[in-house]
């Protein structure tokens, strides 16, 4: 008699669903504790960054994963009680940094990272 696996894929979706679920939760509420969970969570993510950008500050890998999880320039402004402006402004100093071209759609550059 066969040892039959349990369905593992079910169980693996809906962790990640989970950390998912909790990791936009820390981001909406502007959490202190989300780059440490983004960090455990994707590794790879910041690996990639630093490699393009080595100097990059907390705030600003904090502002990569608010573009990773594909927050809206409100969204980010709202959760981080800044101006969209603001935002906008941050957004063009990190293309500038990791040297995105202004034709090139920072969300897709993020997700195909």
């Amino acid at each position: 008699m066969k040892n039959k696996k349990p369905e593992p894929d079910l169980e693996d979706l809906s962790q990640k669903i989970l950390v998912q679920d909790e990791i936009m939760a820390l981001a909406k509420e502007n959490s202190p504790r989300l780059l440490n969970k983004f960090r455990l969570v994707y590794p790879d993510f910041f690996g990639k960054i630093t490699a393009i950008q080595p100097n990059l500050k907390n705030s600003e890998l904090i502002f990569c994963i608010y573009l990773k999880l594909n927050f809206t320039t409100k969204e980010i402004a709202t959760y981080t009680f800044v101006t969209p402006k603001a935002i906008q402004n941050r957004k063009n100093r990190l293309r500038k940094k990791l040297g995105i071209s202004s034709e090139v759609d920072i969300y897709k550059w993020f997700n195909d990272l």
